[in-house]
């Protein structure tokens, strides 16, 4: 079995690598885009509150309400706060999980160069291998030939 055969195997388990690590970038963009729009929805939902509020003020309001109403909007500002957090902490991973990625795919491009690189050098031997013996049964025909 020639190096280059032998090598399928190595670059079998580096495109595996390389798949799941590809898998485990995708898991990681997909929680970071579910945390953005957490995100989203609950500035969305702050900023639509913040309204309701305004709106009510307009006539007498207990203060009993109003002092609810700003407690749940700090809720709701803690709220977005740490999910700002976990939105950061989202993006370390995938961040992590892309480099992984990039490693994976550079170890198996290199595993593939390698294996084309190899697969020159036996063309190149058994072309030369089938020179020496064409020139080989070429001497052989000359010596027999009559004189």
């Amino acid at each position: 079995m020639q190096r280059s055969q032998r090598l399928g195997v190595v670059l079998a388990v580096e495109q595996r690598k390389e798949k799941k690590a590809l898998e485990r970038m995708g898991e990681a963009r997909t929680l970071m885009a579910q945390r953005e729009q957490q995100i989203q929805e609950l500035q969305s939902y702050h900023q639509e509150y913040r309204q309701q509020i305004r709106d009510g003020q307009q006539g007498v309001v207990a203060v009993s309400r109003l002092q609810a109403w700003q407690a749940f909007m700090g809720q709701l500002d803690q709220l977005i706060g740490q999910q700002q957090v976990q939105l950061e902490q989202a993006n370390q991973v995938f961040e992590v999980r892309r480099n992984e990625w990039l490693k994976a795919w550079e170890k198996r491009r290199g595993m593939e160069n390698f294996i084309t690189t190899c697969r020159q050098q036996e063309q190149r031997e058994q072309d030369s291998r089938e020179q020496k013996q064409a020139d080989e049964a070429a001497g052989r025909a000359f010596l027999r030939r009559p004189r």
